[in-house]
């Protein structure tokens, strides 16, 4: 049997009380879920500048090295990178370096420039005021010196 619009069923108020509290819940889940994906847009690189400072605070150069290179096998073809080799890595990076020894590092955050193909990753190094920026390359996962 059909009904007609003089035969609706009655109006449930507690219906629709539900039914306007899941799309309320629906909106802030997709709200939060765009927000956490939008901080965490640069998880990976930062991941990946803060093992790099980890490998240095240990004084592990040759791993900071091969993560700087994103090649862990660096040493069995080392003449693929004679633009910036080991010796000027470990100049500009070991005790010597501008920064000198590292004994804290805190990954404070990320920039996405304009245009970029990567990404700044900003570290703040033995608590000092100016901060270590590490650009950290989208495709390849290497790093370089900040342009900005």
């Amino acid at each position: 049997m059909s009904s007609t619009l003089f035969e609706a069923p009655p109006y449930d108020p507690a219906r629709e009380h539900r039914r306007r509290g899941l799309l309320v819940t629906a909106v802030v889940v997709v709200v939060a879920l765009g927000l956490l994906g939008y901080r965490l847009r640069n998880w990976p690189e930062e991941r990946i500048a803060d093992r790099f400072f980890d490998a240095l605070q240990h004084k592990d150069f040759e791993t900071a090295y091969a993560i700087w290179q994103h090649d862990p096998e660096w040493k069995q073809h080392a003449d693929k990178y004679k633009r910036y080799p080991y010796d000027e890595f470990y100049k500009d990076w070991g005790p010597g370096g501008e920064w000198g020894v590292i004994n804290s590092y805190h990954v404070d955050g990320s920039d996405n420039p304009k245009g970029g193909s990567g990404v700044v990753v900003q570290v703040t190094v033995n608590q000092r005021a100016e901060k270590a920026r590490i650009w950290v390359e989208k495709s390849d996962k290497t790093l370089t010196f900040s342009p900005y």
